[in-house]
């Protein structure tokens, strides 16, 4: 399986993150970090089972590091569907 699709929530999400990036740290390294997004999607793609299963955030669910950031994604019949990128800090207030 080497097919992936973002759901309008990771589009977003790669958005908003280019955005604070590029605020914070420069063109260069907003474009290298997405980059490195679609570098994992493609990883995410190819062993979509290679990454821990999160049912207890959401039943089907699997998620990936990237960088401070959580791929959230699940496995469809020929394709993953990447649903949503969440921030560290973010992750963490999900759980207080």
């Amino acid at each position: 399986m080497a097919n992936y699709r973002l759901s309008n929530t990771a589009k977003e999400d790669l958005i908003r993150i280019h955005q604070f990036t590029l605020n914070q740290f420069g063109e260069v390294q907003a474009d290298k970090y997405i980059a490195a997004f679609f570098h994992h999607f493609e990883i995410i793609a190819s062993k979509p089972n290679a990454f821990e299963a999160v049912d207890s955030i959401r039943k089907g669910y699997r998620r990936c590091i990237c960088g401070s950031d959580s791929i959230f994604y699940r496995i469809q019949i020929n394709t993953v569907e990447i649903m949503a990128i969440v921030g560290r800090k973010d992750l963490d207030q999900l759980f207080r």
